[in-house]
């Protein structure tokens, strides 16, 4: 369970929260620069497991990038939304700790927004299963980068319910001491053009957000929408430039 989480209870139902809020998902959430993905898994092609894919934010930047991509995700609403867009893409409904894949069957395994939803002693045994020799392990994260003060605005609102939510350096030093691994670390960044109103949209996908009752959640993204209002930078704007500092591990296993 990452630090901060409020209680056991409380975590797994933000953990499965994700197929109620999947088409936002996909439409609202940034997806991964390629010089992350590049850093995790190389430029030669490989054969990628995305654990905890979602609606396919990482799985596309792989595909580009040439890569064959097998996904496994624990929604099936959310892998819905993968299929649609990435039909060649082999996709399973899965966990983390029980990966629906042969023994020795991938060259990497990645996980975008994921692996602070993963319980790593269980995971990294199954990770260190479907890996070939020489495999490695990609952890990567967007974190809105409020060094931007419009940005700081709302993430103020954000921080009380947001508390264990984003991963942490432990998540990433759990997962390296329980596959005795080597870690790397490469850092870049992602902006997205939005609207005011598709910020909020995309704020709405968040687990402590989708778990909330609907009264909650209406007046909780209204305290959210009237301070984008409010703020000087986003008043008035049809559009604005969302900036994320995204952070790419790379885990190599002894």
């Amino acid at each position: 369970m990452p630090a901060g989480e409020p209680d056991p209870d409380t975590w797994r139902q933000r953990r499965t929260s994700f197929g109620s809020v999947a088409a936002g998902y996909a439409a609202h959430r940034p997806d991964y620069p390629a010089d992350a993905v590049a850093f995790l898994v190389g430029t030669s092609p490989r054969r990628v497991l995305d654990l905890g894919a979602g609606t396919g934010l990482l799985t596309g930047v792989l595909l580009t990038a040439g890569h064959e991509v097998v996904a496994v995700d624990p929604a099936g609403e959310m892998l819905a939304e993968l299929r649609a867009r990435y039909p060649q893409v082999t996709a399973h409904v899965g966990d983390a700790e029980a990966v629906p894949l042969p023994d020795g069957s991938v060259d990497a395994v990645v996980a975008g927004q994921a692996a602070h939803w993963f319980d790593p002693e269980p995971a990294a045994a199954q990770l260190r299963r479907v890996l070939r020799p020489g495999g490695v392990v990609g952890l990567v994260w967007n974190t809105r980068d409020e060094e931007v003060p419009w940005v700081a605005a709302p993430g103020r609102v954000l921080a009380d319910e947001a508390r264990g939510h984003e991963a942490d350096r432990g998540v990433v030093d759990a997962f390296a001491r329980a596959l005795g691994a080597r870690v790397e670390h490469h850092r870049s960044g992602i902006v997205q053009r939005l609207s005011p109103e598709q910020v909020v949209a995309g704020i709405a996908t968040r687990s402590y957000v989708a778990t909330m009752d609907d009264a909650r959640r209406e007046a909780f993204l209204g305290e959210v929408r009237a301070v984008l209002d409010a703020h000087p930078d986003t008043r008035g704007r049809d559009v604005v430039d969302l900036p994320y500092r995204t952070d790419a591990h790379r885990l190599t296993p002894a």
